[in-house]
């Protein structure tokens, strides 16, 4: 264990940890150096069970001790910094008193995740990093096999996704695809069915398509926070599904909420039967 007392927020060796609320910023530095941020004991023990690689870890002076057999867990630099001099350097108070900045590892292609896979979701352009994190933790809680990214999706590794799926980013297969357009051949070649979210008319309720579709691979396609799913996915679609609702002026759920439960119908056995 290496630990090093940094008294200066601007010390160079501190970088990885610069303005991480700033999110056009940490897109450009991450993307830069292949890094991503953890925050918290637990989500940093969790990373380091997935065996991702340690860039540095940062510790806040109160919490040393405390984090000790932490700090000893990691092969690389452990900075210590005052409590004023880190939230001037990340630009928020860091109350859990951990960060660490982690080496990413290459993508798989989509082919290898979805090798052997049976239940699968597939998130187009949800643009928020707390939901990305949000739906990670159901799919990875409830079993779901993999997690399929359209191009625009937010990044599951950036710090936000990370702590709100409370690492659970690190045990859930996923992989992105690189073609929005056809993106969606490679579920179909592989025989999955693809069945939309949408609160659309026409849409059959989540439960019933799954009973019907027992037998074969199923792809669940959940679209961007405003809009929903494009009008080019809806129709590449075998079908659309719906969460039922109980009326009242409510006609859906929000994606997270809606990502929860199609999940759970989606991971029950024989594709939702009792």
């Amino acid at each position: 264990m290496d630990v090093i007392e940094v008294p200066d927020p601007g010390d160079p060796r501190l970088a990885d940890y610069f303005r991480l609320r700033d999110v056009n910023l940490r897109k450009s530095i991450e993307a830069e150096h292949g890094l991503f941020m953890a925050e918290g004991d637990k989500v940093i023990r969790r990373a380091l069970a997935a065996g991702f690689a340690p860039r540095s870890l940062l510790l806040t002076r109160r919490r040393l001790e405390a984090l000790a057999d932490l700090a000893a867990e990691v092969d690389a630099p452990v900075y210590v910094v005052g409590d004023a001099a880190v939230e001037r350097l990340t630009g928020f108070d860091v109350h859990r008193g951990a960060l660490a900045s982690f080496h990413r590892r290459p993508l798989p292609e989509p082919g290898d995740v979805l090798r052997g896979a049976r239940r699968v979701v597939v998130l187009e352009d949800v643009l928020d990093h707390t939901n990305v994190g949000a739906i990670f933790r159901s799919a990875a809680g409830l079993g779901v096999d993999a997690i399929l990214l359209a191009p625009r999706c937010a990044d599951p590794l950036y710090r936000r996704s990370v702590k709100v799926s409370m690492g659970a980013v690190f045990a859930q297969p996923y992989s992105r695809l690189t073609d929005w357009h056809g993106g969606l051949d490679e579920l179909r070649g592989r025989g999955f069915r693809l069945l939309a979210l949408t609160p659309g008319p026409g849409a059959v309720p989540l439960a019933d398509a799954l009973v019907r579709e027992a037998d074969a691979p199923v792809a669940l396609m959940l679209g961007s926070e405003g809009d929903g799913l494009s009008s080019r996915w809806l129709d590449q679609a075998d079908a659309g599904v719906r969460i039922p609702m109980a009326g009242r002026e409510v006609d859906s759920l929000n994606v997270t909420a809606a990502a929860a439960i199609a999940c759970y119908e989606l991971t029950r056995p024989a594709g939702g039967a009792a």
